[in-house]
């Protein structure tokens, strides 16, 4: 199988797992610290997304691609993403869950309040999670998702 179809599938398995966490487990245990594996695995998945089309597009030699993934991001966003019709609001939102992602790694402190997971930064700017929030990452995902699979179909 491709390397970007087992990229794909990875993801797929993934937004299936977090769709579980969201509507089944997290009602049950109502455990507020679950949202920041939420939001971790849906990085991964949506991670292993932008890797499948990448590979793809440069199997395509539409694109070169660096060790650097900052500077892949960049190519995703800026040559990828129109091709398989993702919006401006969509690629805010990834670059979110990027970047929320990464201050939930880089973090030295994590706090529950109320309904929603608080992340300082370490110069002490909190950044909130809430279940609303990691919905709203969810739909994106599962949009992307139908996206990039419409559009390989397409051309495999």
């Amino acid at each position: 199988m491709e390397k970007f179809l087992e990229y794909l599938e990875t993801a797929e398995n993934m937004i299936r797992t977090v769709d579980h966490m969201i509507y089944v487990t997290f009602p049950l245990i109502k455990d507020k610290r679950l949202l920041l594996k939420i939001i971790s695995d849906m990085n991964t998945a949506i991670l292993g997304i932008i890797s499948s089309i990448l590979q793809y597009e440069y199997l395509q030699k539409r694109i070169e691609l660096t060790k650097d993934a900052s500077s892949n991001l960049r190519v995703f966003i800026e040559k990828c993403a129109p091709r398989y019709r993702m919006n401006e609001q969509e690629i805010k939102s990834i670059t979110n869950l990027i970047n929320l992602a990464e201050k939930h790694k880089k973090s030295p402190f994590e706090f529950v309040r109320d309904e929603k997971v608080i992340i300082l930064s370490e110069n002490l700017k909190p950044e909130t999670i809430t279940l609303d929030k990691a919905k709203e990452f969810l739909l994106m995902s599962k949009s992307i998702l139908r996206k990039t699979q419409e559009t390989l179909k397409k051309n495999i």
